[in-house]
């Protein structure tokens, strides 16, 4: 019975899982906590920072298309025919560009809701810990940014001019399109705003803005353009405001048996036969004239727009003037203006003024600063050669010596371009470091021969000991009989390895090493011993760069902890290859086939005399041989042939010794060994060849 309970238990609970999914109830797992924190954004992810970079672009084309709203009062027509109206095709263009952006920053405030946030009480030490609760996600966005981010996305503008300015417009309405469209581009503010903190958040992220310094001056020169552009739109509207409102105070002043309505100034009203009667008889528009001198009207800095009939003329003339207005003000600082004593013109100067000087000062600091980061190495460079030179002319030293220190410098500078490379890897984590060293040196010790018969794990640790090393076109690496610090590994160039074996008279054997190959051989086998002594071994030849040299150093210390770390490097495989590439050993080689070759040419000289001599006697060669060389006597006494191989023999024999003799004495004085050390056979290769 009781397993029959718990049986019926357990298909109640499959029931009713079963049902729940067919009927698409909610579904709960372990995991469904994980699941949560995903749809929570880290606002320091690669993808939040690729928003924020999308969203900085965005917010950019929004502050470039907002100010275009204000070239939408235009004035058709010139003299008595003139009115106001709204440029349609601007007007469908626009439109279109921001609801686009409106997107964006709706966008924004949804993602927002959804991002987390470091909590204040957790800053004390490191990043801080994240809020991942999405009820204080939305608490706090609702008591920071939100109303600020909602005001930025409404679609204000597209709203103004579709519907309430059609809506308010009759025959008894003042022209209020200039004012109704200056008061929508209040929310310019609140845009303007957002720029700031998000370009803070991806300096705190991220370190800069953009990658390039090259990038961040155009950034910061398309802020200061953004600038200008808006203050030469809002001259171009305050302009059109001034002259409408000139046109509607004269319009209200005239007397007369036709007087003026001011529904007359609008367009729509052209086809109206009072106003082509009104229009015949009128001054108003001369009144309003900023070319008649005789006008009352004062405009201010806006007479030279209306001077200039910019109000009139095609929209990208009108744009780029407008424009050019704007960034030569802002870069002066409004020192040239002379406006009226109408107070929003005395606002509008002064507030440019004032944001010119901030702007300005901005951005030539910006421009400077990263430039100068541009160009720091480089000047960082140029004082070190300087003290250099300083110093070297201080201590006098001859003008070789000069010269050596600045080709040097010089190349330094072309390989490396100034970059301290041990100090930025040593600042990097030993995984981080490992990998860069593996990446840059692994090929290239690969090429050398005797290293491509290793291991990855032994060359890993041979990479993570090897340091950059530059040499000049003549520069000594090490001379014969110095102690040999360092191995070296050719990257690019070619060394000149010589050696006279000691100072030996009237020896010398020279061999040029490229890429690929190396030097220092010395040292490996010093490293290999089990009981090597402290002092270095000395080297053998004499190593000179033939051009600039980039190679890979390996140090002594490096070199003995690699060897005892690593049993494998005793192994005969790596010895025949040591032996095989070894320039030590090919030259004892190369000396001990030419001795072995001048005594088989002594025996065959001496052998082909006696072959001669041998024509003329009766004897056999072999027997000849013998007897020349006192093995034989018995050949009778009527023979001379004996006695003249014998005495031929003898004075080669006797010649041959005389040289060297004479040869052997001469380097005896200078105390010179005479044969070609062989180099040292090593005890050390005691495990097994692994084939």
């Amino acid at each position: 019975m009781k397993s029959n309970g718990h049986g019926r238990g357990r298909v109640r609970v499959r029931s009713k899982i079963t049902k729940g999914l067919k009927l698409g109830g909610p579904k709960v797992f372990p995991e469904d906590h994980e699941l949560w924190r995903k749809k929570i954004l880290d606002p320091g992810s690669d993808i939040f920072l690729q928003w924020k970079r999308v969203f900085l672009f965005s917010s950019l084309v929004a502050l470039i298309t907002d100010p275009f709203f204000l070239y939408l009062p235009v004035v058709v027509g010139q003299g008595n025919s003139s009115c106001l109206k709204m440029d349609s095709n601007v007007r469908i263009v626009l439109t279109y560009i921001r609801t686009i952006t409106d997107l964006f920053y709706l966008l924004h405030v949804l993602i927002k809701f959804r991002t987390a946030y470091i909590a204040p009480t957790s800053r004390g030490f490191g990043r801080g810990q994240l809020v991942m609760d999405y009820k204080k996600i939305v608490r706090r966005y609702l008591q920071t940014d939100f109303f600020i981010d909602l005001t930025a996305a409404l679609p204000l503008p597209q709203v103004v001019i579709w519907l309430i300015l059609p809506a308010i417009r009759s025959s008894h309405t003042d022209h209020t399109d200039n004012v109704l469209l200056f008061i929508v581009l209040v929310q310019y503010i609140p845009r303007l705003y957002q720029i700031f903190p998000m370009g803070s958040e991806i300096v705190k992220a991220t370190g800069v803005i953009t990658k390039s310094a090259w990038a961040a001056a155009v950034y910061n020169l398309l802020l200061y353009l953004i600038a200008s552009h808006v203050f030469g739109a809002a001259w171009y509207l305050l302009s059109i405001e001034r002259y409408t409102t000139c046109l509607k105070s004269e319009c209200r002043n005239e007397v007369g048996p036709l007087k003026c309505s001011l529904s007359y100034l609008d367009c729509e009203s052209f086809q109206n036969n009072n106003r082509t009667i009104w229009e015949n008889s009128t001054v108003v528009f001369n009144n309003c004239d900023a070319n008649n001198q005789n006008i009352t009207f004062n405009y201010g800095v806006f007479g030279y727009a209306l001077t200039n009939n910019v109000g009139s003329i095609n929209f990208l003339v009108k744009y780029v003037f407008c424009f050019w207005w704007g960034l030569q003000n802002v870069s002066c600082y409004g020192q040239n203006f002379m406006p009226s004593p109408f107070i929003g013109e005395t606002v509008f100067v002064t507030i440019l003024g004032g944001a010119g000087l901030v702007l300005f000062t901005h951005f030539i600091g910006n421009i400077q600063t990263y430039l100068a980061s541009m160009t720091a190495r480089l000047e960082e460079w140029r004082l070190k050669r300087r003290d250099t030179e300083e110093w070297m002319r201080h201590r006098q030293l001859p003008q070789d010596l000069r010269e050596r220190v600045q080709n040097f410098i010089q190349y330094k500078w072309l390989a490396t371009r100034g970059a301290d490379e041990e100090a930025i890897l040593h600042a990097l984590p030993t995984d981080i470091r490992r990998d860069i060293q593996r990446h840059l040196c692994l090929d290239l010790v690969r090429r050398v021969p005797f290293f491509a018969q290793m291991d990855e794990q032994l060359l890993d640790a041979i990479c993570d000991c090897l340091v950059s090393s530059l040499s000049t076109k003549g520069a000594y690496i090490v001379r014969e009989g110095d102690p040999v610090s360092k191995m070296l590994f050719i990257i690019r160039g070619k060394l000149e390895s010589s050696t006279t074996n000691g100072g030996r008279a009237g020896f010398f054997n020279s061999i040029t090493l490229r890429p690929g190959d190396f030097c220092g051989e010395e040292l490996l086998a010093w490293a290999l011993l089990p009981k090597s002594t402290v002092n270095l071994p000395s080297s053998s030849r004499t190593v000179r760069a033939l051009s600039e040299v980039e190679a890979f150093a390996l140090q002594a210390e490096d070199l003995k902890f690699v060897a005892n770390q690593f049993r494998r490097l005793h192994s005969k495989k790596l010895q025949h290859t040591f032996r095989f590439y070894s320039h030590h050993w090919r030259t004892w080689a190369a000396c001990f086939i030419q001795a072995a070759w001048r005594q088989y040419k002594r025996r065959k000289i001496a052998k082909d005399l006696l072959m001669e001599d041998s024509l003329s006697c009766s004897y056999p060669l072999h027997e000849q041989v013998a007897v020349a060389t006192g093995q034989r006597e018995d050949f009778g006494t009527a023979s001379t042939c004996p006695s003249r191989l014998k005495q031929n023999l003898g004075v080669t024999m006797l010649a041959s010794r005389f040289a060297t003799n004479k040869r052997i004495g001469a380097q005896k004085i200078k105390g010179v060994e005479i044969p070609l050390q062989k180099p040292e056979e090593s005890k050390y290769f005691t495990e097994p060849d692994d084939d």
